[in-house]
């Protein structure tokens, strides 16, 4: 073994083993790593289900699931042998080929879609990269309406949120996001959340695409109604414009269905995956539907150098499987239900939103940042989209039980947390009304 690999084991040892305290590694995190994400809450070092523990050896209930990644929850003993065993026979071969896996996983996802005959899937690294191959595929139906206008309007939806790299930006509505790296690729307009009358307004002969999450999480977990989902169909069917759902997070059992579209018994055009597809390892897909739409990318269109490669794929297929044998999208509905049904009862919680195990729900107040702080200290990992929402996203996995310990500390939590909030706005300064 070299001394590079000498150097890399021990430093793994290390944090599994005899792990320094989380203070140190946090250090050097931040001298070491660009700051783009903050200061981490933790160091984790190791998981098993529902659980991690950090540096300092604290036990944490993962509630948050990786932001919807964790479907199996951590260590899977049987993804986990999968992808080792993939590894150690055929790692990556680039897409001048293609490996059982890759065909084995697009025939399934088809399957589990009900995709029509024509249907095709396209492999990428993570859900941006799905929505970047969305967003070129909206661009090919550029073909002009019957009076010769050119076709080259895509919608979007305020509260959206589709990822961080250009294209994917333009289509995510957030200005904090979007502000600082304008102009953004043009054509891109947001409509107000869930409103019938502005779509049909906007929806014509000119729109390329319209593209929604069947329920926005990054906004607070707020879903569209089933008749705004069915509308949507119909109009853009109408329009020769294309339906592309971004199922990124709502994808693979999340909604305890496989896809968060079938409650409303609609068919996109295409669907973004990631997320929950690779249960940990990273993974995106674009799906077309029909032979039509999947004929918009041609040879040399689009491509990736890492994407569908075996092990990704495998893990996937893998993923898939698991949650199919293990019940887990029923167990996910059960958990899910149970969960919003006691949250609703908790005196300082004002409305709770989502399926399955994608969970919002409001606060009385602006104190969600000091609800996740005081959470984690009481061993609970969550997450604060909002000022006054909090949402839950935890493994598929998640047992009644796990689930009954958060309901039975939240209320304890939210109380520190609204005097904290109240302790600290009352501790600063008032504005210069000057």
């Amino acid at each position: 073994m070299s001394t590079r690999e000498t150097s890399i084991e021990t430093a793994a040892a290390a944090a599994l083993v005899d792990p320094a305290k989380g203070q140190e590694w946090l250090q050097r995190y931040s001298d070491a790593l660009l700051g783009v994400f903050g200061t981490p809450q933790r160091v984790l070092v190791r998981g098993a289900g529902c659980l991690v523990w950090d540096a300092d050896g604290k036990q944490y209930l993962d509630l948050l699931g990786g932001i919807a990644v964790n479907a199996l929850g951590h260590a899977h003993p049987f993804v986990t042998s999968v992808i080792s065993s993939q590894l150690a026979t055929l790692g990556h071969v680039s897409n001048f080929f293609t490996s059982p896996t890759q065909v084995a996983l697009a025939e399934k996802l088809l399957s589990l879609a009900g995709a029509p005959a024509g249907s095709k899937v396209f492999f990428a690294n993570s859900g941006t990269e799905a929505v970047e191959a969305a967003f070129k595929l909206a661009r090919r139906n550029s073909a002009p309406s019957h009076d010769g206008k050119p076709r080259t309007r895509i919608l979007a939806l305020e509260g959206g949120f589709h990822g961080r790299t250009m294209g994917a930006l333009a289509l995510t509505s957030k200005q904090a996001y979007r502000a600082p790296f304008e102009p953004l690729p043009g054509g891109v307009e947001h409509l107000p959340f869930n409103d019938l009358q502005a779509l049909e307004a906007a929806l014509d002969e000119t729109v390329a695409a319209v593209v929604l999450e069947p329920i926005q999480g990054e906004a607070g977990v707020r879903p569209l109604s089933m008749s705004y989902l069915q509308k949507a169909r119909e109009l853009t069917s109408k329009a020769g414009a294309l339906l592309i759902l971004d199922e990124v997070q709502t994808g693979v059992g999340r909604t305890g269905r496989w896809f968060a579209h079938q409650a409303s018994g609609i068919t996109p055009d295409a669907m973004t995956l990631a997320k929950g597809l690779g249960g940990g390892f990273p993974i995106g897909a674009l799906v077309t539907f029909g032979s039509e739409v999947s004929a918009l990318l041609t040879p040399g269109q689009h491509g990736t150098t890492f994407g569908g490669n075996p092990v990704a794929t495998a893990a996937a297929l893998a993923t898939v499987h698991a949650l199919e044998a293990g019940a887990v999208l029923r167990n996910a509905d059960d958990v899910g239900s149970f969960l919003r049904g006691a949250l609703a009862e908790v005196d300082a919680v004002e409305d709770v939103r989502g399926e399955g195990l994608l969970i919002g729900f409001d606060l009385d107040g602006d104190y969600s940042a000091e609800a996740v702080k005081e959470a984690l200290e009481r061993g609970f990992i969550i997450n604060a989209p909002a000022p006054r929402t909090l949402r839950l996203a935890p493994p598929l996995v998640l047992t009644r039980a796990e689930a009954q310990t958060f309901l039975d500390a939240l209320p304890g939590i939210l109380d520190t947390a609204r005097y904290t909030h109240e302790q600290n706005t009352a501790a600063q300064p008032p504005e210069d009304s000057a």
